[in-house]
């Protein structure tokens, strides 16, 4: 049976490697989209086959052009047209990569079409969903295909929440081994969003009561952690002497992220623990985040006043150059656990564009080129990737460092 099981793999492989393409950018003329491919045309290996895959080839052929001011080899880039709305482009765009990187979204809306061919495919797969139930309905709907065919299908490798996972794993590398651990992420941040980011966020904050459903359906189907565990608690409001900031628990994809990569790597020992915060400086910025925040999810509740905020900001758009240039981000984690306590950080700069749009390339590339664990199925970024894309970002100028120890 092993030796069978082993050459599956290895035909899977050499016919994975046969296909044209090593990566597949689609959604690549949104604004996210457009920065990725300007980083892989200036950062792409050479011998990387890369394709832009879209909606609209006049779009798409304007992009090219843009490209090949970085880099003339751009110029003769191949141009795949295909819509999340027919699966037939959808799978024609999945047999004919090793790696597909979408940045189309929001997900819940856009995005299985393309997550259920690329398991069927036997593709990796990558997005930038920061969408809870979008990646729990993904989980119960394609996991166990993609498990048979090898897929790496990664949601959310983005600054959703490739920092945070890659940064709680970073840190639990500097603390004992086989003891319970106990860590704490204070993100702090300066920067602009989207139109795009903004009609996910909006539309995540108006499903409540789907996200419970999927979240439920999920753990129906999900294998029990058994003799380990690895938790993600929303935590409480206090001020943190660590940070000296006022600490508000942040209700995002990433600690539940990090929860899973710890329910699957038992280097994070016997009992796990993660809690992620937004830290604030001043009082009455804390106080007036809360009550923003409140105000948010009460106005995403109503679908006139979301539509309204959504038509806002145009999808597509964004924070210009210089502005993305004054945006940054620090992620700093408190971590303890058999006597030992250690400070680390992670930081960068833009984080919801610049940052993201590194982040989604380096995660296609890795996962294209670099040797990585053999398994399929729904992966966080460390589960899949780990080690050599914690490299990766390192080289690319993402900030991993760790601050003091006690």
């Amino acid at each position: 049976m092993e030796r069978s099981q082993e050459r599956t793999a290895a035909e899977r492989a050499a016919e994975r490697t046969a296909r044209p393409y090593d990566v597949v950018l689609f959604g690549a003329t949104g604004f996210v989209g457009t920065l990725t491919a300007e980083y892989l045309a200036a950062h792409a290996p050479h011998g990387c086959r890369w394709a832009l895959a879209g909606r609209s080839l006049p779009k798409l052929e304007r992009l090219r052009e843009r490209l090949a001011a970085i880099d003339p080899a751009c110029a003769t880039l191949p141009l795949l047209t295909a819509d999340s709305a027919d699966p037939d482009s959808l799978r024609d765009l999945a047999e004919s990569a090793r790696v597909v990187a979408t940045t189309v979204g929001p997900y819940v809306w856009y995005g299985e079409g393309l997550v259920a061919a690329c398991a069927e495919a036997g593709t990796d797969y990558l997005d930038l969903t920061g969408e809870p139930e979008f990646v729990d309905t993904m989980y119960v709907r394609h996991d166990a295909r993609a498990r048979e065919t090898g897929a790496r299908l990664v949601h959310a490798c983005g600054f959703d929440s490739v920092p945070c996972d890659l940064g709680v794993y970073y840190t639990v590398q500097q603390l004992p081994k086989d003891v319970p651990l106990r860590v704490d992420g204070f993100l702090r941040t300066s920067a602009t969003f989207s139109g795009g980011t903004l009609a996910s966020a909006l539309n995540a904050m108006g499903r409540g009561a789907q996200q419970l459903r999927a979240a439920r359906e999920r753990r129906l189907h999900e294998p029990r952690l058994v003799g380990r565990r690895a938790r993600a608690p929303l935590g409480a409001p206090h001020f943190s002497r660590e940070t000296g900031a006022w600490a508000l628990p942040l209700p995002v994809l990433d600690p539940t992220v990090v929860a899973r990569s710890a329910a699957a790597n038992p280097a994070y020992g016997p009992d796990f623990r993660y809690r992620h915060f937004a830290a604030v400086r001043r009082l009455p910025l804390a106080l007036g985040a809360v009550v923003g925040a409140g105000t948010a999810f009460g106005a995403a509740q109503l679908p006139a006043v979301r539509r309204w905020l959504m038509n806002r900001y145009e999808a597509g758009s964004g924070p210009d150059k210089e502005k993305r240039d004054r945006s940054w981000f620090s992620l700093r984690f408190v971590g303890e656990g058999g006597g030992r306590r250690v400070f680390t950080e992670v930081a960068g700069g833009d984080p919801g564009y610049d940052e993201t749009a590194k982040i989604l390339a380096e995660g296609a590339l890795c996962l294209a080129f670099d040797e990585l664990p053999s398994k399929g199925g729904q992966l966080t970024t460390v589960a899949a990737m780990g080690d050599p894309l914690l490299e990766r970002l390192q080289a690319a100028g993402i900030r991993f460092r760790v601050a003091h120890t006690r």
